[in-house]
């Protein structure tokens, strides 16, 4: 089997790599100055389109404009995966966008070069069959258990329900801590530690992944709500003002 992965980013390259390990892989980028992993070939878009599976490893916000500019050069009998970190707008695109013919599975690695760099081991991974993409599916879902990753079938709504509260709302902290300007300290405890961690962690990743995680998840909102009415529901009890 050949793979295709349209897109060498951060998280592209990662990814590319890791799937070299087991198959024939062909990366693309449109920016010459992206790194191909060691393995992976590089080669055109039009000549990634051809692979038998293209894993989609673009922006969320970029995914409509690059489906409508390759859509009509992908062959029927093709799988697109995307895996971007929100589902149900990716899954709706997917399906607006690619021929009838062209097969689909939703998925959401749920990790990167940080997490996932020493070990996968129990790392969980979304996968749904979005459109005719059945036998497909369980052929992923084997091999991404046979890596040690924890595989879920879940839903685009599901995901994007639970996302927004795990996901969603760490990567919203991480960045309120960074500007927050919280730096290494001689008397830090545990606790402190893994603040700075999760700060590192999520402000490590490109600033767009965090827009487009709470833009386009139609259910951040209300985390974001939801977390502020309770940090002013603490600060009012802090204050002695009666919240009853």
């Amino acid at each position: 089997m050949e793979i295709g992965v349209y897109g060498l980013g951060r998280f592209g390259a990662f990814w590319a790599g890791l799937l070299s390990e087991h198959f024939k892989v062909k990366g693309y980028s449109r920016n010459p100055e992206r790194i191909t992993p060691k393995n992976v070939i590089r080669v055109t878009e039009d000549e990634v389109l051809k692979a038998d599976t293209i894993f989609l490893c673009v922006s969320i916000s970029a995914l409509r404009d690059v489906l409508e500019r390759v859509a009509k050069k992908i062959k029927p009998g093709t799988v697109i995966v995307d895996t971007c970190s929100v589902k149900v707008y990716p899954a709706r695109v997917m399906e607006e966008v690619l021929p009838p013919g062209v097969k689909v599975i939703a998925s959401h690695p749920m990790f990167g070069p940080d997490s996932g760099k020493k070990s996968l081991g129990g790392l969980p991974m979304i996968l749904w069959p979005l459109r005719n993409a059945d036998a497909e599916y369980n052929f992923w879902h084997s091999f991404f258990t046979g890596l040690g990753l924890s595989v879920l079938r879940m839903s685009p709504d599901e995901h994007d329900r639970e996302a927004a509260f795990t996901q969603g709302i760490t990567h919203y902290l991480g960045r309120v801590i960074a500007d927050l300007g919280l730096k290494e300290s001689k008397i830090a405890t545990v606790g402190y530690k893994k603040l700075l961690e999760i700060m590192n962690q999520t402000c490590n990743d490109p600033w767009q992944l965090f827009v487009d995680l709470q833009r386009y998840n139609p259910h951040t909102g209300e985390m974001r709500k939801k977390l502020h009415k309770s940090l002013d529901k603490i600060m009012k009890l802090l204050e002695g003002t009666d919240i009853r």
